[in-house]
């Protein structure tokens, strides 16, 4: 399985709504196994700077190529790149639970 974690730091905070809509329509790409989209809670004590997420899990790397490839990608990121300042982007294989456990314990 492959992770995908997008950070987003919008240009405008009025933009906010409008940012948080256009990457809600990456969820109706039918190649992710999990999707979602949240403003970021803002909790931390060093950093705040990322204003929405976007996290979706893929079986693999030809179903996250798959999502990129869509149409509906396109559109989105049509929408949302006049919108956003920044945009931090990670995908990384997942690594089963009984490996975590290992490691951290």
């Amino acid at each position: 399985m492959i992770r995908h974690i997008v950070f987003f730091t919008a240009r405008d905070p009025a933009d906010l709504d409008r940012i948080v809509e256009g990457l809600e329509l990456l969820g109706t790409i039918p190649h992710a196994s999990h999707f979602e989209v949240s403003r970021n809670g803002k909790l931390d004590q060093i950093g705040n700077d990322v204003d929405v997420v976007v996290y979706a899990e893929f079986a693999d790397e030809a179903a996250l190529a798959a999502y990129k490839a869509h149409p509906t990608y396109a559109e989105a990121t049509r929408r949302v790149r006049p919108l956003r300042e920044l945009r931090f982007a990670a995908d990384f294989p997942a690594r089963p639970a009984q490996a975590i456990l290992r490691r951290t314990a």
